[in-house]
């Protein structure tokens, strides 16, 4: 025998509030860089698209970084106040 089981989803925003209103949309949206989804109601729904659809106009797609090179230290970069940087390098000429 064969019986089917229904699972409710439940508003993921309501759920915060410990309340249980029945889910019948999915919110997505992106987060460090994977797609997310959240079960919500209409209502959140509704309220979701007037306050983050807007943005979607101004949206640009996500460059790739480049990676970063190591900063520098203190103790590599020369100082100005330090004697090392007042002596003259051994690159340039001392008569000139």
């Amino acid at each position: 025998m064969v019986t089917e089981v229904f699972t409710r989803k439940y508003c993921d925003p309501h759920a915060v509030r410990d309340e249980k209103v029945e889910a019948t949309e999915v919110i997505q949206f992106a987060w460090d860089g994977a797609v997310r989804e959240v079960d919500a109601c209409s209502d959140c729904k509704k309220e979701y698209d007037t306050r983050f659809e807007p943005l979607f106009d101004y949206s640009r797609p996500v460059k790739k970084r480049r990676a970063t090179t190591k900063p520098k230290t203190e103790d590599s970069a020369p100082k100005a106040d330090s004697p090392a940087s007042s002596e003259e390098s051994p690159a340039e000429p001392a008569d000139a």
